[in-house]
This record gives C-alpha cells, structure tokens and sequence, in this order.
C-alpha cells in the first residue's frame, strides 16, 4: 500500500535520530536546526510475530513481511505557515502523507540546545499546532470564497452541504482547535479527505525521553498526556538515543539482552511500527504455501475481493471465492490440510469483510 506516515516536530527534537532507528537509510543526525531540509523516505517492515509462526509450521521457501512508508520531515518554526524557514516546503511535505508522528522532546540535556531554549513539549505541541491549523484555516476560508455566492442565493444542494461543512471546520479552526477533533457523518468525511487538512490527519504522539524515563515517563511526559486528554490521539515513549544503540547491535539475542536490562519485552521502535501501522487504519491478510509464506498490507473494512485485488487486479476483477482459515486455527492445528480436514476453512464470497489475521487463498477467473 502506499500509504506514509510523516515525522514532524521542532528541529533537534530527535526525529532523525528516529527516523534512522527506523530505517536503513541513513538520515544526517546533528545538534543544529535545519539539519534534515529535503524529506528522507524509508520503507520499514511491520514486525509481526504471526508471520514468524507460519514460517515455522509451513517451512516455505521465502517469507515476505509487510512494510510501511515513513518519511522524515524538516524542523518546523513559528511562522511557517507564512512561509518562514522551511515553511512552506514542510508543510507540502505534511500534505502529502497519510498521518502524522509528532515527535516531542521530554528529556534535559544541557548540551544539546533546544530551539527555544528551555524544555516544555506542551508548548512545542501547540507552537506546531497553530502552524498547521493556521495552514488549514488558509485552505478552508480559500475554498468558502468560492463556495458562499452559491451557496447563499443558488438552488444547489450540494454547494449549500460543502458551505456548511466549511463553515463548521473554520469556526473550530478560528478556536484553536485542530480539524481531527470535528465529528462528522461518513458523507461529509469523504468530502473533507479532497480538502487535505493538515490538522485532520490521524496523529501519534511520541515522547523522546531519556533511559530512566523509558517505563515510567516523567513531568514532561505528565503534562503532555494531560494536554492531549480530548484529543483522538495516540501517544508513545520512545528513547531515541537508548534505541539507536539497540539498532547498531545486529545480533539478536544481544538486542534482547539490552531489552531486559532496561525491562523491556520489546523495543520501542517496534511498538513505533505498529502503532502507526494501526494509526493507518491497516490490517494484514496472511498467503501461506510451501513458495512463500507473505503477509498482505489492507485497508480496515476491505471485503473479500478488494483484498484479492491487493495481491493483483486481475484478483478482484474475476474474483469467484476466498478460501479463509482463521489464524488462530492454523496455528493450534498446524497446516492448510488439517485445518480443512477440521472443518475449520471456511469457502467465503464478495460480502465478506476481511477480518486482521485470515490466511486467504483466492479463486478468480479472468
């Protein structure tokens, strides 16, 4: 699927420290603003312990995980939404991405400078924030401009319901409050995707703290679960520097033996993965024969022949029937046989609604 998240914060918050835990790409890493300019993209895969098990019971010839775009965005400042630093450049880089990571700073360290001096995330939050929302009341007044003559004196119902929705989302901008936090029915939603708001984009929250602070968190990390409470919103902590040393250690039991220590049962890099593979509203369907055992990236809600389509148009196209196993089965009774020997593969059509974990096999004919 091509579908991204974006890295987004102050500068020298620790995002392509990040971002370099992340991926393989290398993004630069140094104690200044600015550092990252044009965006870095990595393609990084979902770590899932379900595929590691059909590799052992199915024993095929390759095994192919999925993946998930992220992309590391320039530092933002005050003023970018009148194009200040790399203001407008940041903010087209926003647009073009599914969701966001803001990544906050939650740790003290005197020697490595903040771009306003003092540590406060709430206050980076919100300095972030006012830009994008800024942006966004910018695209919602240009659009009620064209809209409110029709709107007001035509017979057209359509330019009165795109009128009101504008309205709406420019009264909860001019508050201060970004577009994510309106609620709207399912109609008005499809209309607002074609307005890309910046602010309406679903939105992680991570938490760059030191190593004591990993479990447990700290003031900084308080106050921002505090500040984000009637947000829809996920937030994370992360120990950047602490996992850019676990990323450098290739062997895995050592990697594991970092994790204990700190009193981890995974690294944070991991639950980052996930997490923003969920904030994508993504699932996977798993394909298991002897050739390859692969997991397949969709979208929540897919029925049947949607997801067949993922794996080739010609799919959906002539799509007949899925053959289903649920994951759970496959793995307590341990092959494609025996689960079908059981009773336990179910022979499903075009309504059927993908359910996160469902090993597939699909008919088609074209």
């Amino acid at each position: 699927m091509a579908l991204k998240c974006g890295i987004v914060g102050l500068p020298n918050v620790g995002k392509s420290t990040l971002f370099n835990c992340l991926s393989s790409a290398k993004a630069q890493s140094a104690n200044f603003p600015f550092c990252t300019i044009e965006p870095n993209v990595g393609v990084i895969t979902v770590p899932d312990e379900r595929l590691s098990k059909l590799e052992e019971l199915v024993n095929p010839q390759r095994v192919l995980p999925t993946t998930v775009e992220i992309v590391d965005i320039a530092g933002l400042v005050k003023g970018a939404s009148k194009g200040e630093g790399l203001g407008n450049k940041f903010l087209g880089n926003i647009r073009e991405t599914d969701a966001i990571i803001h990544v906050l700073r939650c740790f003290e360290n005197e020697n490595i400078t903040h771009v306003d001096e003092t540590i406060n995330p709430v206050r980076d939050k919100e300095t972030v924030d006012i830009e994008l929302q800024l942006k966004d009341l910018e695209t919602v007044e240009g659009r009620i401009a064209k809209v409110e003559k029709q709107a007001r004196t035509g017979n057209d119902p359509e330019a009165k319901r795109l009128f009101r929705i504008l309205t709406t989302y420019k009264d909860v901008l001019m508050q201060g409050k970004s577009a994510r936090t309106v609620e709207v029915d399912a109609v008005d939603a499809k209309t607002v995707e074609g307005l890309q708001l910046l602010t309406n984009k679903p939105i992680l929250y991570v938490c760059n703290v030191d190593e004591p602070a990993v479990i447990k968190g700290n003031k900084y990390v308080d106050a921002l679960k505090e500040a984000i409470k009637d947000e829809t919103a996920e937030m994370l902590m992360i120990a950047a520097a602490t996992e850019a040393d676990i990323a450098e250690l290739d062997d895995y039991d050592e990697r594991q033996m970092f994790l204990d220590d700190l009193g981890l049962t995974e690294s944070g890099v991991n639950k980052l993965i996930k997490t923003a593979y969920k904030l994508l509203q993504l699932e996977t369907y798993f394909t298991a024969g002897v050739k390859e055992v692969r997991a397949w990236t969709y979208p929540k809600g897919y029925k049947a022949p949607q997801a067949a389509g993922v794996i080739h148009t010609d799919f959906e196209k002539g799509f007949i029937r899925a053959e289903v196993i649920q994951y759970n089965d496959f793995v307590s009774l341990g092959s494609e046989l025996a689960c079908k020997e059981a009773g336990k593969m179910a022979v499903e059509g075009k309504e059927y609604l993908v359910q996160d974990g469902d090993i597939m096999h699909f008919r088609f004919n074209v």
